[in-house]
């Protein structure tokens, strides 16, 4: 794997760094010998995340910054192309949902919160476009650079309950094609824009949406693994290939493109 997926030297920068995710993520690219930036609200996470990066031999750097704030992420931009001269990856794996976006069962489309909607809307949606704008500039001075996405199972199929974020993520997938045509059209073949489509993960956000407090599977757990052919959720690992791929020359002529890690959900009909 070191000499196919080789990213000695590479500095990657990653939104959301310090989430469950985002800093799996920075684990592995670091392994492979990238330098990796984690950009987080929370300080405190993005640089218990670099020491764990640290402790295993890699090397990391933690910022504080909302990606919904160009200013700050500006200045991460800045403080980057200071001290390494460029960047080589941007990976957009900052996102969410809020509970008042999601229609529960006892609720009609009409009982949503507006307010939730569009934290959810702003987070998913400007939290991946605003930070490839501000690098896109640097990445088009450079005529080479490496944006992925952070879609989601929901893009693709959605799902119910979950409007607002499903609704968001669509809008990934088409930003994600976008942005690939946009920069390769205007600034070479160097830059290359895709994402990746993971299924369904355990995470805090959905842990009680699909699991029981004892650990068994809630009625949307079962009917969600009944209709993934592998059987199960998937863990972070399982996304490592993915990354490695899209981050390195092995993917150098693929760009616009939505890479599903789902076992299988997209595939499924009945």
């Amino acid at each position: 794997m070191d000499s196919i997926f080789n990213l000695k030297g590479k500095i990657a920068l990653i939104t959301g760094g310090a989430g469950v995710l985002g800093s799996n993520f920075a684990n592995v690219l670091a392994k492979q010998g990238a330098i990796v930036g984690i950009v987080s609200q929370s300080l405190q996470k993005a640089e218990n995340t670099v020491k764990t990066i640290e402790e295993h031999g890699g090397q990391a750097f933690a910022f504080q910054a909302n990606v919904l704030n160009k200013e700050e992420v500006e200045k991460v931009r800045d403080h980057i192309v200071e001290k390494y001269g460029r960047l080589d990856i941007l990976i957009n794996a900052a996102g969410g949902n809020m509970p008042g976006a999601t229609i529960q069962p006892d609720q009609a489309v009409y009982d949503m919160k507006t307010e939730d909607l569009q934290q959810v809307i702003d987070l998913n949606i400007i939290g991946t476009i605003l930070p490839s704008q501000v690098f896109s500039a640097l990445f088009a001075k450079q005529k080479q650079g490496n944006i992925i996405n952070i879609s989601s199972a929901s893009a693709q199929r959605p799902l119910t309950r979950v409007v607002g974020y499903s609704a968001s993520k669509a809008a990934i997938d088409n930003f994600t094609q976008w942005m690939a045509v946009e920069l390769a059209s205007k600034y070479g073949e160097g830059i290359r824009v895709n994402a990746i489509s993971p299924g369904f993960f355990i995470g805090e956000q959905n842990r009680a949406l699909l699991l029981t407090p004892d650990g068994n599977l809630t009625p949307r757990g079962e009917k969600i693994i009944s209709q993934t052919p592998m059987g199960r959720f998937g863990t972070p690992e399982d996304i490592d290939g993915a990354l490695l791929y899209l981050c390195s020359d092995m993917s150098k002529f693929v760009t616009g493109t939505v890479l599903k890690v789902d076992g299988g959900f997209a595939a499924t009909s009945i």
